[in-house]
């Protein structure tokens, strides 16, 4: 059954695009052009009757229509919400059941390309075969219960009670073996198998095996109750961003948008000049409420800055996002996650109908640093972390004091040298 956060999120999502294209004072058409999309994409997203599969462009639109922090939080925030309901009714979408077939086609069954296809029912199966159908069926389950009686007490020692617990626990961690781990092998069916142990008597231990009493606790092995989606180059505003690239400036591509950072930093093999802002996105994946109890950074190198050419990705604009913002000063000993503007620390509660977003903000002076972050999190009886940095890798921010800098300025069609910064 929904729980309807999928659909208040849509509807509150809308709402909200709507009432900031109106408070804009621009028409669609204006707006549609700044944001690089059609006008009737833009009027379904306002009116609700389509929703943007990424994010950005709703970002981008936001910050055109002048939105405050705590509007673009709670925009990011019923995206979300509506991105998760546009899933979910995905996954619940009927399937439907493929044609009774009697064998594979072959070859020659097929029709010539062009032609319609004329699918053929399989013939009614007479009585008399479905009865023997049940028949052989009854036959089979009535030998596998026997396998299973003269085996389990084989294993677990004639002990009908302990013999159904054991074989539960094998069940469970089973279910519960994490991805790209390796569970206990079974002989293989081509491989003679072992001969059981000799039956146990009820009573008796086998030496080295805990008691009947005694109860060991798994690992915790299942998933945690919470995703994080990471965007590692936020731009505060389009200009914010800067990149060092160990090229000249023949060498490398117009400057990106933030949705397309990424790709631009794979391809030139860009670093973060001086400052990178990241985005968290968490949010609990069930009905239960998780607790982030708090945010560390990890060094994992550091050295000399890079000695590349810095560039823009913008010029002339102002701004930033300070909604629950934090700060990461790299060039400490031990850097820790602050937070900014007299905003509240951590603990915060996260569910599936209430994600929070976070920023934080990386930079450094003297050095080329490797970092990442963990994330605290508790549930229930359940605690935990998790990792997060740039798709498996740590992030990497390096200073930028000293290096020559270029501008792409808008309507140009080269990187120009910055005279000053």
């Amino acid at each position: 059954m929904s729980d309807g956060t999928g659909d208040a999120g849509a509807e509150e999502f809308a709402r909200l695009m709507s009432e900031l294209k109106t408070r804009s004072g621009l028409s669609y058409g204006t707006l549609a052009k700044r944001l690089h999309m059609s006008t009737s994409t833009l009027h379904r997203y306002c009116s609700g009757t389509a929703l943007p599969t990424e994010y950005t462009p709703v970002e981008r639109f936001a910050r055109v229509c002048r939105a405050t922090p705590d509007e673009l939080v709670e925009l990011h925030r019923n995206w979300i919400l509506a991105d998760a309901g546009r899933v979910r009714r995905a996954d619940r979408a009927p399937v439907a059941e493929p044609s009774a077939v009697v064998g594979p086609p072959s070859a020659v069954d097929l029709p010539p390309a062009g032609e319609p296809v004329v699918e053929v029912a399989a013939p009614p199966v007479p009585p008399r075969r479905r009865r023997n159908a049940l028949i052989a069926s009854a036959a089979a389950v009535v030998l596998l219960a026997a396998v299973v009686v003269v085996v389990r007490p084989a294993i677990w020692g004639g002990d009908e009670a302990g013999g159904a617990q054991a074989a539960g626990a094998t069940a469970t961690g089973a279910a519960t073996t994490a991805p790209g781990a390796t569970a206990a092998s079974d002989p293989s069916p081509s491989a003679p198998a072992e001969d059981p142990a000799p039956p146990q008597s009820p009573t008796a231990t086998p030496t080295g095996a805990a008691s009947p009493s005694a109860t060991a606790t798994p690992p915790d092995t299942a998933p945690p109750p919470l995703t994080v989606g990471t965007r590692p180059y936020v731009y505060a505003d389009e200009c914010s961003q800067h990149f060092l690239v160990n090229s000249g400036p023949a060498q490398v591509g117009p400057p990106a948008g933030e949705s397309d950072a990424p790709r631009w930093a794979a391809a030139f093999g860009a670093v973060s000049s001086r400052e990178q802002l990241v985005a968290l996105t968490v949010q609990g994946t069930g009905a239960e409420t998780v607790v982030l109890e708090a945010l560390h950074v990890r060094i994992a190198a550091k050295g000399a800055p890079l000695a590349w050419n810095d560039y823009a990705m913008g010029i002339g604009c102002g701004g930033g996002v300070e909604t629950k913002s934090f700060d990461v000063d790299l060039d400490r000993g031990s850097p820790t996650v602050t937070v900014k503007g007299g905003q509240r620390d951590f603990p915060y509660k996260v569910s599936k109908s209430d994600p929070e977003v976070f920023y934080i903000t990386a930079h450094t002076k003297a050095h080329d640093v490797r970092w990442d972050l963990t994330l605290e999190w508790s549930s229930g009886g359940r605690r935990g972390t998790v990792r997060v940095d740039n798709s498996g890798t740590p992030f990497r921010t390096s200073a930028d004091v000293g290096r020559p800098g270029y501008d792409y300025p808008p309507g140009g069609g080269e990187w120009i040298k910055r005279t000053a910064r």
